[in-house]
């Protein structure tokens, strides 16, 4: 597997519409289509998550037949599936039927509280732990399988099931040889020996975004922010509040039943500070890893609730169970859905997996963390964009900038808050809403009103801290909408704003390129997301999720295969994508399972060989060069992008 190209599928990008792309993203050098998923969703569905039928391929994408024709046009296709719950309502027999949903749900009949997807009332959750239920949900993916037409599934949120280890066995057992999953990883979180290829890459994005990260920018970036919004508080302490918050509001339920099972009033709290996702701990096998008692233990969980989660006391089987399901989706609203958009220091760092607070990462552990994914999981995918992530990797890329000029930032900031005075009469928005507004002006720039409006309305409300989903304050989110619209045609404010963007953009396209390099040529299969080959400057969904300009990726790339220098951050883009995955296929010995072999580099240089025969340099600080000791050897270089900051050779045999 070389790489996947990850497409979002909806009626207007079907199986018909893929296949019109493939000749362009074979071209492009992919191997494999990653496809969201394709079963019958309920009607009118535009992501495909709220399955109602898993054994039938979505009329609207184009049916069964369109998948196998589909695959037929020669890429292999790895396919989105989605264990975890299914779309409620009518269109779905087995919810229809009562008998059946006790059957197949998480349901209880006696007073109806099913086991939600995370909050969302209309996603009830499987019980994927009963063999017939896994075979009636599991039969079409396991035909397509067998059938050669998928070659390989992502598993969406594993941690929600009551036994991800054994679902995973089973999946082996049944013939599913390639299988991602969608797991979150702390940073010093290992991913457990499951039957899996690896992650959905989600670590590896954020330790490409640390790489970038300048750490000597910390002190002035954390006092700027304490200056702006008087907070001075951890990212850990505000994470901790946003779950406990979590905890205690939208699944108070969950907790309600938790209580039934152990009347322990520290459940809620339980949940807010356990350090990772989920523990794994079996109380059918009494089996409980030093990481799920390590866990436990910084979470400073005590007393019976303790010794029930760590199988010491025993007794308490669905207690554990239902723990350890609910506390992904606490973890999961109160960090990435809440706490993210309350801290912004640096919101190149509030990423999906990510750490806001680890400012920073040296070349010696990225080489020594790409070491462990040589070693354990060279198949897992790479990723800096996905449909999830909070903002494109080109947007990441500028914001990881800023770290690299601390002291202008400061001084354009606060500049900008005495510009801005003026359009918020009312003192609307505060210094905290501001400070994030102008980093996702410099990340996103040029934006338009609707889509910087769409963007600020949802940023508050998953803030949850003058307006929310469930409390909407629409007078306060207008007045919001209304002052960052305003600054976009501000004048006084575009003058100073216009030429320092520039200057951001352009040192933030070399850390983007960087990035892209790093990625494509890291040990893993790397990943592109729905028109990120070129410069995407998106943010969360559904901006990232805008129709895609195929005709003009075509035009560019044909440009370049036809020898064409790229001209342009479009084109340059490309070009590394393209180059990198051009020579992936020339030497897959150099990276399927390869060794990974740091080089001896300058500071602030990033630089590895793969498999002896690969070599890619990276600037990762300003004013870097792209230099590094190459071994013996007749050494050519692929890029010309070495005034970029980036270098990509490769070895001549003989």
């Amino acid at each position: 597997m070389r790489a996947t190209y990850r497409l979002q599928l909806s009626p207007d990008l079907d199986f018909a519409a893929v296949r019109e792309l493939v000749p362009y993203l074979r071209d492009l050098g992919v191997s494999h289509l990653y496809l969201s998923p394709s079963l019958q969703a309920r009607s009118g569905s535009t992501h495909g998550y709220d399955v109602v039928d898993p054994t039938r391929v979505s009329d609207a994408l184009g049916g069964e037949d369109g998948l196998r024709a589909l695959r037929a046009e020669g890429l292999g296709i790895l396919l989105d599936i989605v264990p975890n719950h299914m779309g409620t309502g009518e269109e779905n027999p087995w919810w229809a039927d009562e008998r059946l949903r006790a059957k197949f749900f998480d349901y209880d009949p006696a007073d109806g509280w099913y086991r939600r997807f995370f909050d969302i009332d209309d996603l009830a959750a499987l019980r994927q732990e009963d063999p017939e239920v896994f075979e009636a949900t599991h039969a079409k993916i396991l035909e397509l399988v067998a059938d050669g037409v998928i070659d390989g599934v992502r598993v969406d949120h594993p941690d929600g099931l009551a036994d991800p280890a054994g679902y995973l066995r089973r999946l082996r057992e049944r013939g599913v040889e390639r299988v991602w999953v969608e797991k979150i990883l702390e940073r010093d979180e290992a991913l457990r020996d499951w039957p899996v290829e690896g992650t959905v890459g989600y670590e590896f994005l954020n330790d490409l975004t640390a790489l970038f990260v300048d750490p000597a920018g910390e002190a002035a970036l954390s006092d700027l922010y304490a200056q702006l919004t008087g907070e001075t508080r951890s990212f850990a302490e505000v994470a901790l509040e946003a779950q406990l918050q979590q905890a205690t509001t939208t699944f108070a339920r969950e907790v309600a039943r938790l209580r039934t099972l152990l009347d322990e009033p520290a459940i809620a709290h339980a949940l807010a500070a356990l350090p990772v996702y989920r523990t794994y701990a079996e109380p059918w096998s009494g089996n409980v890893e030093p990481a799920d008692r390590a866990a436990v233990d910084a979470a400073g969980i005590e007393g019976r609730l303790r010794d029930a989660l760590l199988l010491e006391e025993r007794g308490h089987d669905e207690l554990v169970t239902r723990f350890q399901q609910t506390s992904p989706p606490v973890m999961a609203k109160g960090v990435e859905d809440t706490a993210f958009y309350r801290y912004v220091r640096l919101l190149a760092l509030n990423e999906v997996g990510g750490d806001p607070g680890r400012f920073g990462m040296g070349v010696e552990e990225f080489h020594a963390r790409n070491a462990v994914r040589a070693e354990r999981f060279p198949r897992g995918l790479l990723v800096s964009s996905t449909h999830d992530t909070k903002r494109s990797g080109d947007v990441r890329a500028r914001l990881c900038a800023l770290a690299s000029m601390p002291a202008e930032w400061r001084e354009r900031v606060l500049h900008w808050r005495e510009l801005g005075a003026a359009l918020r009469p009312e003192g609307i928005p505060d210094a905290q809403e501001e400070h994030l507004i102008h980093q996702t002006l410099i990340g996103a720039w040029p934006i338009g009103p609707e889509r910087l409006e769409a963007y600020v309305e949802k940023a508050l409300r998953e803030a949850k801290r003058n307006t929310s989903w469930a409390e909407q304050d629409h007078a306060y989110e207008e007045k919001v909408k209304r002052f960052a619209v305003a600054l976009t045609r501000h004048e006084p404010f575009l003058q100073e704003f216009e030429p320092f963007c520039a200057r951001v953009a352009a040192l933030g396209e070399r850390i983007a390129l960087g990035q892209q390099l790093l990625k494509l040529t890291s040990p893993g299969v790397p990943d592109v997301y729905q028109g990120d080959e070129l410069v995407a400057l998106s943010l969360v969904d559904p901006d990232n999720r805008r129709p895609v300009d195929w005709r003009r990726r075509r035009e560019l790339l044909d440009r370049l295969r036809g020898g064409a220098s790229p001209r342009g951050a479009d084109e340059r883009k490309l070009h590394v994508i393209r180059t990198a995955l051009v020579l992936r296929a020339r030497r897959p010995q150099c990276f399927d399972g390869a060794s990974y072999e740091p080089l001896p580099s300058p500071e602030g240089v990033c630089a590895y060989v793969r498999g002896g025969g690969v070599a890619a340099i990276a600037a990762v600080r300003p004013g870097a060069q792209a230099e590094a000791d190459l071994p013996p050897g007749d050494w050519r270089e692929r890029l010309g992008l070495v005034s970029y900051g980036i270098a990509l050779y490769e070895r001549e045999t003989a």
